[in-house]
């Protein structure tokens, strides 16, 4: 346990504490602490994701799981597919800027379930806000960082002071990605022309027992909340996959093979399709465990104190559960150094599964989990289907990664190929008759 500035931080490094702790005892490990600089300058503590733990949260999060339950999700199996068709027709034609079509791709999931909002151009101004407002939360996020977090009276500092700035162009930032969309659904609500969406859906149907402003006030929070509900995960996943295909080309091979028996050459992967795929989808959890999008998990706050073992847990400790030391954890037959995917498929080892720690602990996993779980799946599948991932021309990948909340890699080459004529033309083919 780290102590200091009157801060109490206790890390825990093995999946079984964290099971024990936030698992089995939620009703003292469900509390976020309070960030002064994220949460109260910036307003994060007004999301689902950072809000106290409480009768509020549990609203919210109700609101939330009527669009991404795991029943719900299947509704958007066809959607999905179409904005994976779509970015795979954007590799065709400009291989070289993979990593903004892959950010635009997860993003446009989020912003077509929650707003209705098509591929137009307000559309991809939606989703570089909200790209540029998760790299900024992440990065405010880290308990810590800013001084005011350790000195909370610093948050009445003067409005020209550098932290205060930050948090005011952070701050109309995060009001921005939630006002534009949400106004841009009640505009086309009032005209008869609103797509389904999360929004739209809710604002059509309120309850009864709360009232109108408020519940309208909820679906505005709880909408503007949705673009964390996997995007981040989806993004660092799928773009640490490609990543991870250029550097291991036998194992990109083997996973091609297998869709190839499965599938065939006239079509391309579907969401069904994944119980089919036992390889790729080891290929999907070796990503995860190789490069954990949130290596540190998100932080939790002790209700009150507590004992596990011989530690003596105090109150109000900040709690860190080491998502990172669960992924690289030694193993005497597979190096966690080492991208093997296989390590998934071997029964003769109790290795834990990421999906079920890749996401978050207890009453608090991420809510979007089955939709980044289809989403990772399906932009992978339909990229090793139609592509060949190869390293660049002087062989030099270049491994660095983002700090914060968040972990994403920063900008890389690869090269990124047709697998063959045949495959370009079914892209071609489906892209001009999706209507993602």
């Amino acid at each position: 346990m780290f102590q200091g500035w009157g801060n109490r931080i206790l890390v825990l490094n093995s999946l079984q504490a964290i099971n024990d702790l936030i698992e089995k005892r939620a009703h003292k490990y469900s509390n976020r602490p309070n960030l002064v600089f994220a949460g109260e300058l910036i307003g994060l503590n007004q999301t689902v994701t950072w809000l106290p733990y409480g009768e509020r949260w549990r609203a919210y999060r109700k609101l939330l799981h009527t669009a991404l339950s795991p029943v719900q999700v299947k509704e958007y199996h066809s959607m999905q597919e179409g904005i994976a068709v779509s970015l795979c027709k954007g590799l065709l034609d400009k291989p070289e800027d993979f990593m903004h079509l892959v950010r635009m791709s997860a993003g446009r999931i989020i912003i077509a379930i929650t707003y209705g909002i098509p591929d137009t151009p307000a559309q991809e101004e939606y989703i570089s806000d909200g790209a540029r407002a998760a790299e900024t939360f992440a990065r405010s996020s880290i308990p810590g960082k800013y001084l005011c977090d350790l000195l909370p009276f610093l948050k009445y500092a003067p409005s020209w002071v550098p932290f205060q700035r930050e948090a005011r162009e952070a701050r109309e930032l995060l009001m921005g990605i939630r006002r534009r969309p949400f106004e841009h659904v009640k505009r086309n609500m009032k005209s008869g022309i609103a797509l389904p969406s999360l929004v739209q859906n809710l604002l059509s149907s309120p309850p009864e027992d709360v009232p109108s402003s408020e519940f309208e006030h909820r679906v505005f929070l709880v909408a503007g909340s949705m673009f964390g509900a996997g995007f981040e995960t989806t993004l660092g996943t799928v773009l640490s996959f490609i990543m991870a295909m250029a550097l291991n080309h036998d194992k990109q091979t083997k996973a091609q093979a297998e869709i190839d028996a499965v599938i065939g050459g006239d079509r391309l992967p579907t969401i069904q399709d994944s119980p089919s795929l036992p390889y790729v989808n080891a290929v999907i959890k070796e990503t995860m465990r190789w490069q954990p999008a949130v290596p540190m998990g998100l932080p939790r706050h002790t209700f009150e104190d507590d004992v596990y073992g011989d530690y003596y847990i105090p109150k109000n400790t900040t709690i860190l559960p080491n998502v990172w030391a669960i992924a690289y954890e030694a193993n005497d037959k597979y190096d966690p150094e080492a991208f093997i995917p296989e390590r998934f498929l071997d029964d003769t080892q109790d290795i834990p599964d990421p999906l079920t720690w890749i996401f978050g602990f207890g009453r608090r996993v991420c809510p979007g989990r089955y939709l980044a779980e289809n989403s990772v799946f399906i932009l992978a599948a339909t990229i090793l289907s139609t592509f060949d991932v190869l390293p660049p021309e002087d062989d030099k990948i270049v491994q660095e990664f983002r700090q914060g909340i968040g972990r994403t890699p920063k900008p890389y080459k690869c090269r990124i190929v047709p697998r063959s004529g045949a495959k370009a033309r079914l892209i071609e083919s489906r892209a001009s008759n999706s209507n993602a």
